[in-house]
């Protein structure tokens, strides 16, 4: 089964040059058109930043375990939607490789790496903590929305591993309501990414489901903003 990136759908910078970039990632069963779409319906109007492009890839179609074995556009397959489940490591990992290319491909482009951000929607921003915290912890920032990463995730492994090593800041957001992501594994998530040195913020949502709510993406785009700020002349 190919983990070839299907589909780049783009959302220019509003100036002429960019000089940051976002890759955003979807959620399970979701595609890099309709993640941008659905932003724009929820935040009133489209996410743009003056110096920063925004990349809404799209994952292959494969077969869901949770799903019965169904195609869907998964960026990875899981045994179970479970805390304790182990890990997929023969779909996370070509995947992450098809995810480097990209940030390589912004690199190339004469975007610094640390000017580079992932994150994404659920199980989209479940490959972001993987490239992050254990494929590319020389990124810009992480931020994660309605996810979780495994109770024995080999990020933790590798976070513990290289304890020296700087740690991307974390932007984190998840709702008390969540009936697919429960909020505790969120939680659990952040507090073990932070028992590892992670530095970050986690932000609840009191009446929030497994969704984004407007609220959510404001704090986002001030994160973003924070860490990629426009370059001064």
């Amino acid at each position: 089964m190919s983990s070839k990136i299907l589909q780049m759908t783009i959302s220019a910078q509003s100036k002429p040059v960019h000089t940051a970039s976002i890759i955003f990632m979807h959620g399970s069963g979701g595609t890099g058109p309709m993640s941008k779409e659905g932003i724009k319906i929820t935040l009133g109007k489209r996410l743009t930043f003056p110096h920063i492009r925004i990349l809404y890839p799209t994952s292959p179609l494969r077969p869901y375990t949770p799903s019965n074995g169904y195609l869907q556009h998964v960026w990875f397959n899981r045994h179970s939607i479970s805390l304790e489940a182990p890990e997929d490591l023969t779909t996370i990992e070509p995947m992450a490789e098809e995810i480097n290319n990209l940030i390589d491909q912004e690199i190339q482009q004469g975007i610094d790496v640390k000017r580079i951000i992932l994150g994404g929607f659920s199980m989209g921003s479940s490959l972001a903590m993987q490239m992050g915290y254990r494929f590319r912890k020389d990124i810009g920032g992480v931020f994660v929305l309605s996810s979780f990463l495994n109770q024995h995730s080999k990020v933790y492994e590798a976070l513990e591993s290289s304890p020296d090593d700087s740690r991307p800041p974390l932007f984190m957001c998840h709702g008390e309501k969540d009936d697919v992501v429960p909020y505790v594994w969120g939680e659990h998530t952040f507090k073990e990414l932070q028992r590892r040195g992670v530095p970050g913020e986690f932000k609840s949502f009191l009446n929030l489901y497994h969704a984004v709510n407007k609220e959510e993406l404001i704090m986002l785009q001030e994160w973003i903003l924070q860490q990629l700020p426009p370059l001064q002349n």
